[in-house]
């Protein structure tokens, strides 16, 4: 029953819910009405036939022989129904009738006798032939100076007919109610859930070529207008991600394919003919160069999946800045000196952080590398390390040709180039300084460009102060 249940739509349940949820309310609220009517016509009655008690008091002497007579008129209260009479009687403290008011025969031979056995005032119900429902109040008097017990007596016909008329009001209204309710809660949840039914039709139509559709938002300040803007910006991190895959695979392959029809065709070309043993040695030397090169994009490539996917553990130790640069100077060193540029590293003192040796050689490696394929021949590349109060500072400072500004927001962005053209002569692939941001923010750290087009740049890398274990 519950998997069934739960398998509804949820327009069905919020009706079957709502309509069922008021209908017991009313079934509580017309079971509460009826009680409270019930204990007023109740309590009023009660309050007549203390009136009346009242009433048969000052009605009632003894005559001279003895008999009990009534003074006033015997029906007091205007009309000719029932529980408009007064039915009064008299006893004797032996059960004796002494007085009883004209009645119709059939009530008076219905009416019981009275019982003596009591001193006070009591209430009670009789239900009489023919379904006749009558309330009484007895209690003792004297009259004449003589003990009697008075009993004054109204049918509930009136109460019993008002209660009736109630209850089947009820019985009638409250299906009604109970429908009209399941009518309107079932157009409200309709009104509700159009735009999930729009949304979902919407989303669906949403494909990995139409990406940049986005859901409706009728209102963004209810709760499903808060979903759809969730989901929009859903979609549209999607959206980038996929244009960044598209442009990924397509600069990736790019890459790929440079290099592989440069092997193709040295191969093709050696082919040809028949040549000597120099010719194939600088033919396959060639070849080689652009093995190496798909090798080092492959490697880079692979680097940045694992790091996207989390696949990456840093293995932080204790790290001297300053000696780990001059490694890299001294590594670089001969690269410059066969550029005819000058390597020269500044570094006053230790500065320790908390670092993989082996990831943040990827950084401050690719960036004195860019440095000195990028600069003019006899200029100088500087390496600064230094400190301030947060942060451990590393600098590499070019005379290259700049970076002009429109690029320098984009140059950190994978297979972005400045000069493309340039890039692959030098044997780049744009993923050089996206590796360098990667490797610098898993530290925790920043990495910043100032670059002024014609004068040369300044790669900036910020790292946390501090020791490993």
């Amino acid at each position: 029953m519950t998997r069934w249940w739960s398998s509804r739509s949820i327009r069905l349940r919020m009706t079957v819910w709502y309509g069922g949820t008021l209908l017991l309310l009313l079934l509580l609220y017309s079971v509460v009405v009826t009680a409270i009517i019930w204990r007023s016509l109740s309590g009023t009655l009660d309050r007549r036939l203390h009136s009346d008690f009242e009433i048969a008091e000052t009605m009632l002497e003894r005559a001279d022989d003895g008999q009990i007579r009534w003074l006033g008129p015997l029906h007091p209260h205007q009309g000719d129904e029932l529980d408009h009479q007064i039915w009064a009687e008299a006893w004797s403290p032996e059960g004796t009738l002494l007085f009883r008011a004209e009645l119709p025969d059939w009530l008076a031979e219905a009416m019981p006798d009275a019982t003596p056995d009591s001193d006070l005032e009591i209430i009670g119900r009789l239900t009489l032939p023919d379904n006749v429902r009558v309330r009484f109040l007895q209690g003792p008097f004297t009259v004449g100076g003589e003990p009697i017990l008075l009993r004054v007596t109204r049918s509930e016909d009136s109460l019993l007919r008002t209660m009736r008329i109630l209850i089947l009001i009820q019985l009638l209204a409250l299906p009604l109610t109970a429908a009209l309710a399941g009518l309107a809660g079932y157009t409200l949840a309709q009104q509700l859930l159009d735009p999930v039914t729009r949304m979902t039709e919407r989303a669906r139509a949403i494909t990995a070529e139409r990406l940049d559709e986005r859901l409706p938002v009728h209102n963004p300040d209810d709760e499903l207008g808060n979903l759809a803007e969730v989901f929009n910006q859903t979609f549209a991190r999607l959206e980038r991600s996929f244009e960044r895959l598209r442009q990924f695979t397509s600069d990736a392959s790019h890459e790929l394919r440079t290099p592989l029809t440069s092997i193709r065709s040295v191969g093709e070309v050696v082919l040809r003919e028949p040549r000597d043993p120099t010719a194939y040695r600088d033919a396959i030397g060639s070849m080689l160069e652009e093995v190496d090169r798909v090798a080092r994009l492959t490697d880079t490539l692979l680097t940045l999946s694992r790091a996207d996917d989390g696949r990456v553990t840093l293995r932080q130790r204790d790290l001297d800045l300053s000696e780990f640069a001059r490694d890299v100077v001294e590594e670089l060193s001969l690269l410059a000196e066969e550029r005819g540029q000058s390597l020269v590293l500044e570094a006053p003192g230790p500065v320790h952080v908390s670092a993989d040796r082996d990831v943040l050689h990827h950084a401050l490696g690719n960036l004195v590398d860019n440095a000195v394929k990028y600069s003019p021949e006899g200029t100088a590349i500087r390496v600064a390390v230094g400190q301030t109060a947060d942060s451990a500072v590393v600098e590499v400072i070019d005379q290259g040709l700049g970076i002009p500004q429109a690029h320098q927001d984009h140059i950190f962005q994978r297979f972005y180039r400045v000069d493309r053209s340039r890039s692959r002569l030098d044997g780049g692939s744009g993923l050089g300084l996206a590796i360098v941001q990667w490797a610098v923010e898993a530290h925790g750290g920043q990495v910043k460009v100032e670059s002024t087009e014609g004068k040369g740049s300044i790669f900036r890398i910020h790292l946390p102060n501090g020791t490993g274990a």
